[in-house]
This record gives structure tokens, C-alpha cells and sequence, in this order.
């Protein structure tokens, strides 16, 4: 029963001056007798556009009839998506981490303006899950986060497990004649058979095992392939769910605690998950005003080991993941290192909810004790080059004699320079590709380098050559790539003092990003440093002059409670 709740949609209707409210209520179907019951949100970012999200409208259908069955009034309202996969190698993705700011905004916008009481947020793609979670924790009202899933890898001929990734390194193989033009098509029609986020552990997948880990999504969710016949019914069930965290005031900052951030850091390094999780995970326990240092997630990754064979940086899909266990079973085989007995929104607590979990393939999810990797995926560097952090996935390295390197710099101001010397030839082997200008204020938008990256393997120059930028990468994202680079050029950081041939040395197991220039030389040059003028308008602008350095999450100035 919701009778004695406070309920907050009683604002809208309860007192004889609110009959236009009423009237209102009336008008877009809401009866009498159910403007008593408790108004869910369903906040849902279906769209045509992004793949991941294609399928979301009917998903959002399924939730309503939770909802309904609950006792729950429910009303849908959808936010912007934005395709990081169509974003990347062009102006585009300098919108992409602005919009999870944008999400936040407008999605505590339509929760306090129409007095909520309780919210489904649904969503699959990168951005989308933080910034939905960054909202629910500015209202804390009872919220269910449901993650769409995954969508099934590819398959063309002998090539199996298809990935987003997988495609943008095919580019790489037509340009040294690997692979002919007319194939690259014939794969390009295979390589992504349905709905769901990218099928690798790139950012989306990364951010949904980690709502799970947090305890705001339903057990079992993350991995669980979009197209799976379960869908349906785990739906439903997120409907009821979130009836149920209502009438036991279960908001989500009661759950999303400094435990349940461990939790997730944790889950982070076993997955080998994306680099932007970063950003992510500090943006979150920011809103939730948690204390979060850098440095903390490498004190993580020392203790928490790599264990699931996953692309990018495995062999396989996240959909084998989900065969193997899910993130119940791996969140049970490192169940010694977390923190159980915190709440979740299933009502119980995370040792209830992955009870009985188990691990059915060992190649795919491996023992704590004989891991892929014996750290966690990602490491923090820092250095005269990086003096307030830089952020690796050291996981996804192929040749381990690159974990450490040592080369001259060759720099480029955009990363459209830089992917137009690859493909001419103009990068040599031993040289450390330097990408500046790229952070949150100097982009504006810390735009991914994916693009670079993706050629760069391809071409088979991860053997030889590093790449460091202010901005980050892709969670599919491979190859001796260092992102993050704080304080980023824009902003001062001696990023933007490199000129080509000066020495880059990185040392990743040592964890040190250095420039070897004499700090006079350096001193001499920051004298007659400045930063290059951007004509910028609309939310870059507003961006540009808010967003705070990456290692810090890239929030901006005014986003908690300013």
C-alpha cells in the first residue's frame, strides 16, 4: 500500500487550488481515482539513431505494466542518446561528454518540475547511463536503473565475434593490403546483427556491470544480451521494483554509498573495463558527495586482478560473458574483496542477490587465483608530463614489451592530424604520437581518439609506437594508448609545452609519464605558451568555460547543488 507515503505528486492534485493541475492530469489520460497512486517516472532514451537504443521504446512499454501491476501511475518521457560510435572522427564527439551533463540537466528538470515520486531510467549507450544516474542522485527519489543490453557479436565467414572495434581496425588492415575494399563492405553488412550496445566491454557494457555492481540495477541485467527472452520479464520486474524502493523510501543515495563505489571500482579492474569509467565513477560519487581520489583506482587495480576474457582486450563478445555468469558470478569470485552486506534496489543486499552465482566458464571469467592479468585493467600514471594523472587501460596492451617505452614526440594539435599523418605514413616506429588540445576545456568536450587508436592497431604500429592525449579513448579502445592527461594543455599542463623530438618516456608497471626536457627549457617556453583561440558557440561555449580537469571527472564548476 502507498496511502501513507509522502508522496510528492500530491502537489499537482490533493488541495481544491490545484485544478488546473488536475485538468492537466485529465487531459493526458491520468483518471480520478489514479491520480492518488504514486506518479513513476519512465525515463527512457529510446531513439531511432543509436543502435543500443532502437529497442528501448518496447522495453519502456514493459516497465509501464510493472508499474501498473504494482499499484504505480506511469508516465514516459524520453532524453537524447548520442551514437558515440557515429560521434567519433569528427566534430561530433565533442558533444558526446557535455551530453551527459545535458541528461543530468534535463532529466532533473522533467523529475522535480512534474513532482515524480519514484523513476525507471532505461538506457544502454555510454553517456546515457551516467548521466541518468547523475539525476537520480540530484533528486534521490526511489529510481531503478535498467540497462538494455548488449547486443549479439558479429559473424562474417571465418571472423566470429564481431565488435565495433573490431570494424575500425579492419580500416587499418585494408591500408597495409590486408584485407581488400569489397570485403571490408561484405563485413561492414554482417558485422552488427541487432539491437543493443557495441557487444565489446567498451564504455556502455562497462557502465552497465557497474550499475549493477552499485546496486541500482536489477541482478543479472548488465550482461544479459538485449535480444535475450528474458528481457521481457526482467522488465516487469524493474517496474515492480522500484514500486517497492518507494515504499520502503529506498532513494539511491542510500545505495550508492562509499561501499558500493568500492564495489564498483572493483568490478571495474576485474572486467577490464573502459577508461572513461574514470571520469564516470568520479562524476558519480561526486553528485553523491563521496569523497573519490585518482590515485584510489590504482590502489584498486593493485588489488583486484583482471579476470574476464572480454574485447577488447579478450578473445570474446560480452554476450559469452553472460553465458559464463554474468557480474553475479564474477562479483562472487571476488566476493572476498568487496564490500556484501550493502543495500541494493532489489531490496536485498548484494551478498543475497549473488548467492548461488557461479562460474560456468573458466575461460571466459577466470579464478582469482589464476587471473588474465595480475593487476586490475586500468592504471594511473602520473609524472613531469601527467602531474595530475593520466589514465591507461594496461589490460588492453598487446605486446607486453610496449608497457614501457621511451621515444622521441611527434605532435599534433587535433586528432584529425594526427589520423591523417598515420594513414600517410608520417608516423615512424619508436616515435610517441602526442594528441593535444583534446581535454575537456581544450576540445572542448574531450573528444575520443578512437579513431587513432583503431588505425594504429590495424596498421600494427601498437608494436612500436605510444600515443598520449589530454583527451581519452574508446572503451574498445587497444594499444599502448594514455588518455586523461591532467592538467590537459588548454588549462596550462605541460602537454602543451612538447615540441616534436623531445623524449616521452612512460613506464606503466612503474606507473611514471615523463618528458625529458630540463625544466629551464620548460620554463622558457611556458613564458611565450598560449593557448590556441576556438570560436566556439551554444553548449562548447558553456562547456569550455565550466568543465573541471578530467582527473577529477570532468564535472562542472555548478554541478553539485551550485
Amino acid at each position: 500500500m502507498t496511502d501513507n507515503l509522502p508522496l510528492r505528486s500530491r502537489d499537482l492534485h490533493e488541495t481544491l487550488e490545484r485544478t488546473a493541475h488536475r485538468a492537466l492530469l485529465h487531459c493526458i489520460g491520468v483518471n480520478h481515482a489514479d491520480m492518488g497512486k504514486p506518479l513513476v517516472a519512465i525515463v527512457n532514451s529510446w531513439t531511432e539513431v543509436v543502435p543500443g537504443h532502437t529497442h528501448l521504446r518496447a522495453v519502456g512499454e514493459l516497465v509501464k505494466q510493472g508499474v501498473r501491476k504494482a499499484g504505480g501511475n506511469p508516465l514516459e518521457f524520453d532524453t537524447i542518446a548520442l551514437c558515440d560510435g557515429m560521434a567519433q572522427g569528427h566534430v561530433g564527439m565533442s558533444y558526446s561528454l557535455p551530453s551527459r551533463e545535458a541528461i543530468a540537466d534535463t532529466v532533473e528538470i522533467m523529475l522535480e518540475g512534474h513532482r515524480f515520486d519514484a523513476a525507471v531510467m532505461i538506457s544502454s549507450c555510454d553517456k546515457i547511463e551516467p548521466g541518468h544516474l547523475l539525476a537520480a542522485l540530484r533528486v534521490n527519489i526511489p529510481t531503478v536503473m535498467l540497462t538494455g543490453g548488449p547486443m549479439e557479436g558479429g559473424t562474417y565467414k571465418g571472423h566470429t565475434d564481431i565488435t565495433l572495434s573490431t570494424m575500425r581496425e579492419f580500416a587499418g588492415q585494408v591500408k597495409i593490403g590486408k584485407l581488400s575494399r569489397v570485403e571490408l563492405t561484405e563485413i561492414e553488412k554482417a558485422a552488427l546483427p541487432g539491437p543493443g550496445s557495441c557487444s565489446m566491454m567498451g564504455t556502455a557494457n562497462t557502465m552497465a556491470c557497474l550499475l549493477e555492481a552499485l546496486g541500482m540495477s536489477p541482478t543479472g541485467c548488465a550482461t544479459m544480451l538485449a535480444v535475450d527472452p528474458l528481457r521481457p520479464a526482467l522488465a516487469r520486474e524493474a517496474g515492480r521494483l522500484v514500486m517497492e524502493c518507494l515504499r520502503q523510501n529506498l532513494t539511491p543515495r542510500r545505495i550508492v554509498t562509499r561501499d558500493a563505489i568500492e564495489n564498483a571500482m572493483a568490478v571495474d579492474m576485474a572486467l577490464g573495463g573502459s577508461t572513461n569509467s574514470v571520469l564516470h565513477l568520479l562524476a558519480i560519487a561526486h553528485q553523491a558527495g563521496i569523497p573519490l581520489a585518482l590515485d584510489e583506482f590504482d590502489a584498486m587495480a593493485r588489488r583486484v586482478p583482471h579476470l574476464c576474457n572480454v574485447k577488447p582486450s579478450g578473445k570474446y563478445a560480452v554476450g559469452r560473458m553472460d553465458e559464463a555468469g554474468g557480474v553475479p558470478a564474477l562479483m562472487n569470485e571476488i566476493g572476498s574483496l568487496l564490500h556484501l552486506d550493502v543495500p541494493t534496489v532489489t531490496g536485498r543486499t548484494l551478498r543475497e542477490n549473488i548467492a548461488g552465482a557461479t562460474v560456468t566458464n573458466r575461460e571466459m571469467i577466470r579464478p582469482l587465483s589464476d587471473p588474465l592479468y595480475r593487476e586490475g585493467g586500468l592504471a594511473i600514471l602520473r609524472g613531469s608530463l601527467a602531474p595530475d594523472g593520466a589514465v591507461v587501460k594496461q589490460t588492453g596492451i598487446r605486446f607486453k614489451t610496449m608497457l614501457a617505452h621511451r621515444g622521441p614526440a611527434r605532435v599534433f594539435e587535433s586528432m584529425e592530424e594526427a589520423v591523417k599523418a598515420f594513414m600517410g605514413d608520417v608516423v615512424k616506429r619508436g616515435e610517441v604520437v602526442v594528441v593535444r588540445y583534446e581535454g575537456p576545456k581544450g576540445g572542448p568536450g574531450m573528444r575520443e581518439m578512437h579513431q587513432i587508436t583503431s588505425v594504429m592497431v590495424g596498421m600494427g604500429l601498437d608494436e612500436h609506437c605510444g600515443l598520449v592525449t589530454d583527451g581519452r579513448f574508446s572503451g574498445s579502445t587497444r594499444g599502448p594508448c594514455i588518455g586523461h592527461v591532467s592538467p590537459e594543455a588548454a588549462a596550462g599542463g605541460p602537454m602543451g609545452l612538447i615540441r616534436d623530438g623531445d623524449i616521452i618516456e612512460y613506464d606503466i608497471p612503474n606507473r611514471r609519464l615523463d618528458l625529458a626536457v630540463p625544466a629551464e627549457e620548460l620554463a622558457r617556453r611556458r613564458a611565450s605558451w598560449r593557448p590556441p583561440k576556438r570560436e566556439l558557440k551554444g553548449i562548447l561555449a558553456r562547456y569550455a568555460r565550466l568543465a573541471q580537469s578530467a582527473s577529477t571527472g570532468a564535472v562542472l564548476r555548478d554541478t553539485n547543488g551550485g
